[in-house]
């Protein structure tokens, strides 16, 4: 029966996986949120949703579809350093195996000072760009992830605890980020924020636009237009007004690309 299942998972049409995803994305959500406001803890599984992204993305390019290689198998003094500047050069960072996320989820529940080791583990993602045209790029790419945040439990082993079960809630998402139809890990993010923004009353409102009204605008913007030079939000908040402006582009032509100006 399990085999069958499987089997019939692995024929799981895109809005299949969608929506199979967003059920489990929102029961993890919901079990280890706690006492946490569910507006402010969406950051820490969206942030762990990103970590195995960016995790299995980065194994993917160093393997190169090479099954012989087991780049998280490797110790992470093996690793040559002319590898380390040619990946960072092509994919803007750096990290280790014992960074990354399959490694870390792996002794998650065990590990004492898993909230400090992901911190550092972070810090280090991030250092690796410096020096190297993608460091603003890359600079804070985890600043959202605060994982020594009270938000997470009053003492360490309350962070450690909830942040172990968010990693591993992750890590049981039946999905490899490079074999599913369509943008999953986007899909993943509109349906959290929209959720949350939905749960947080009128207080979400100021972050998210509802799917259906972004969706308007964008087809507004694009109205009889063959071609435009920019899409600019100048309050992106979550940026789901430029994922959906996105959604648009398959059948224009933008020149310039999207840009979005956070407020704070």
């Amino acid at each position: 029966m399990q085999e069958k299942n499987k089997k019939r998972g692995a024929k799981m049409t895109g809005q299949q996986q969608v929506e199979a995803l967003q059920r489990q994305i929102w029961q993890i959500a919901n079990k280890v949120r706690g006492a946490v406001d569910g507006w402010d803890f969406k950051q820490f599984v969206l942030g762990a949703l990103f970590y195995r992204f960016i995790s299995e993305n980065f194994t993917n390019y160093i393997e190169g579809g090479d099954d012989g290689i087991n780049y998280a198998g490797m110790s992470d003094t093996g690793v040559p350093d002319e590898a380390k500047i040619d990946a960072i050069k092509t994919k803007g960072y750096f990290i280790y195996p014992s960074q990354l996320f399959e490694n870390v989820v792996r002794n998650a529940s065990k590990n004492d000072s898993l909230n400090t080791d992901l911190a550092e583990i972070f810090s280090a993602i991030e250092a690796s760009a410096s020096g190297y045209p993608s460091e603003e790029d890359i600079s804070g790419l985890f600043a959202d992830f605060d994982t020594t945040s009270t938000r997470l439990g009053s003492t360490v082993k309350q962070k450690n605890e909830r942040l172990a079960e968010v990693l591993k809630g992750v890590e049981e998402l039946p999905l490899k980020f490079d074999e599913n139809e369509g943008d999953l890990f986007g899909d993943a993010y509109e349906f959290l924020i929209s959720n949350y923004a939905a749960n947080a009353g009128k207080s979400g409102g100021e972050f998210f636009t509802p799917t259906h009204v972004s969706k308007l605008i964008a087809k507004l913007a694009m109205h009889k237009q063959t071609s435009v030079n920019k899409i600019y939000d100048p309050a992106a908040g979550s940026g789901s007004l430029l994922l959906q402006a996105k959604e648009e582009f398959d059948t224009h032509i933008i020149e310039d690309g999207l840009f979005g100006q956070a407020t704070t």
